[in-house]
């Protein structure tokens, strides 16, 4: 049995296609794919998810959650399941509106001298704080608030052996656009200052 993450599904860039596990052969029976609404609608505030697969498995799934969350975003299911009825254009649309943003955060900041690395999906990027002259991604996102108003989350955070991570921080850049011109301009007096 496979327990597929795959939130990320409309945020693909540059061509790149999502392919669902599920679709692959042998593993429509035995595979839960989950989703959410925080990334699916921007929405990372309404926690509110959803598993497809056999309906066996979706029970499985049901059962466990009950036991694990005791209060949750109920008034906002019907809006999501109302969204997730949109036409295919909206998710196209938001794709492109978020590629937009990738690359207008990733040229500020390879401009402003911060090495990077372009995703091909999800709304992060991820930059390495050595540029910045720090060797602890850590250390560099403790001090970013203070140093020049910008925020990042160290990497190291989501790794079991956090030494394979310890140079990179991630910014998002699902924010508005001179939200993201003025973390780079931040971000750029830092670097040369």
């Amino acid at each position: 049995m496979v327990v597929t993450d795959e939130v990320y599904e409309h945020l693909t860039y540059d061509g790149t296609e999502h392919l669902p596990l599920s679709t692959l052969p042998g593993m429509a029976d035995r595979t839960i794919t989950l989703s959410s609404a925080g990334k699916t609608f921007s929405a990372t505030g309404w926690k509110i998810g959803w598993a497809t697969g056999p309906a066996e498995l979706v029970a499985a799934v049901r059962a466990a959650k009950q036991f694990l969350t005791y209060v949750n975003g109920a008034p906002f299911q019907p809006a999501i399941a109302e969204a997730l009825q949109l036409p295919n254009s909206y998710f196209r649309d938001f794709r492109t509106s978020l590629q937009d943003k990738r690359d207008r955060l990733i040229d500020g900041l390879t401009s402003a001298g911060i090495a990077t690395f372009r995703p091909s999906g999800t709304y992060f990027v991820v930059a390495d704080a050595r540029s910045l002259g720090f060797d602890d991604g850590y250390q560099l996102c403790r001090e970013l608030p203070a140093l020049c108003g910008v925020v990042a989350v160290p990497m190291q955070v989501f790794y079991d052996n956090p030494d394979g991570a310890r140079h990179l921080v991630r910014f998002a850049y699902c924010k508005r656009d001179e939200v993201l011109d003025e973390a780079v301009r931040r971000l750029g007096f830092l670097r040369s200052g």
